[in-house]
């Protein structure tokens, strides 16, 4: 049989103490962090009362083997990397982001995994058209030129959560000033009275939540005014409601109240004056044609001309008249 040094069965042992204790137990990715980030991390994160231990593998499968939890012992499963637990009393949602806020970003490497879905955002770059064009084209960026450089005409995903970045595309991205990586712990899996939540369940949209519980809280608001139901926060905009409406009514029926008075004359008022125009508008007289005061011409009157089969008569001298009676009275 092999012989087990005291310090391992010590470390077993602290460990399976660790996870008996705290209901809340983290799985973290420790590769390719640097010392020096990983002390500030632990100090930051005792300050919370949260714990942070690494050991071999083998040694944390012997402390989960000792532990009566339900289910804990899957955790094992979600070991990637440099595995280490963390231990916290806080949900497992609240781990995550605290963690997350530790997070800084980093240039991405050939064979790296990405944390997360990469994107080329669309706008101008500081590249001259050249082999970079047919470089970007290889990954779905489409480029265009504009003022002598290129420039990316709309956004592209190169990556997906979980995929593999080659050497080619970590190139592209550095030259593009897009560092995807993030240096921090990687939470890869919680547990907590006998589930395990894994990162993508973890994480949380908080600005998103946010905007839902205040789209709710809204709607929620709307139909409790509408539907008269009162609560502390609609009480008061049901009286303010109330409180318009009486008002309109009475103004508009007349009623004379210490606070409508005023605006009840201001409207008779202004019914008085619209009606005494609209009087003044039918006194007018209308239909009657406006009188000339430009003389019209005066025709002359024509004399009747001889129709052609009338001959006009010839008038008689006096000398002719004189003679005439005396031949009839002669």
């Amino acid at each position: 049989m092999a012989h087990v040094s005291e310090s391992k069965k010590k470390t077993v042992e602290e460990f399976a103490k660790l996870i008996d204790e705290y209901p809340v137990i983290g799985v973290v990715n420790m590769l390719n962090l640097p010392a020096r980030t990983v002390q500030k991390m632990r100090e930051k994160l005792r300050e919370k009362g949260t714990v942070l231990r690494m050991t071999k593998k083998r040694l944390l499968k012997i402390a989960f083997s000792k532990v009566k939890k339900e289910n804990v012992g899957d955790l094992q499963s979600h070991f990637k990397g440099l595995p280490a637990l963390i231990f916290t009393k806080d949900n497992p949602f609240t781990l995550y982001a605290e963690l997350e806020k530790t997070k800084s970003n980093a240039p991405a490497k050939g064979g790296s995994e990405a944390p997360k879905d990469i994107t080329v955002k669309a706008g101008p770059t500081s590249f001259a058209p050249g082999p970079i064009i047919g470089q970007l084209a290889q990954f779905g960026i489409k480029t265009g030129v504009e003022n002598g450089k290129l420039a990316i005409k709309a956004d592209a995903i190169v990556a997906k959560r979980g995929d593999i970045i080659s050497a080619e595309l970590a190139g592209i991205l550095t030259r593009l000033g897009i560092e995807p990586m993030e240096i921090g712990l990687d939470l890869t899996a919680a547990y907590e009275n006998g589930s395990i939540f894994t990162s993508d369940l973890l994480y949380i949209d908080e600005v998103e939540y946010m905007n839902k519980f205040m789209t709710a809280y809204n709607e929620s608001l709307n139909l409790a005014v509408s539907s008269g139901y009162p609560t502390t926060e609609s009480l008061q905009i049901m009286i303010s409601k109330v409180v318009t409406q009486s008002r309109s009514l009475s103004i508009e029926s007349g009623f004379i109240t210490d606070d409508t008075a005023k605006d009840i004359v201001m409207k008779a008022h202004v019914q008085m004056t619209s009606l005494s125009n609209n009087l003044s508008e039918d006194a007018k007289p209308k239909g009657i044609a406006p009188i000339q005061t430009t003389p019209t011409p005066v025709e002359t009157e024509k004399k009747d001309e001889p129709k052609p089969d009338q001959q006009p008569k010839e008038e008689k001298k006096p000398e002719e008249a004189a003679a005439g009676l005396g031949a009839l009275f002669g």
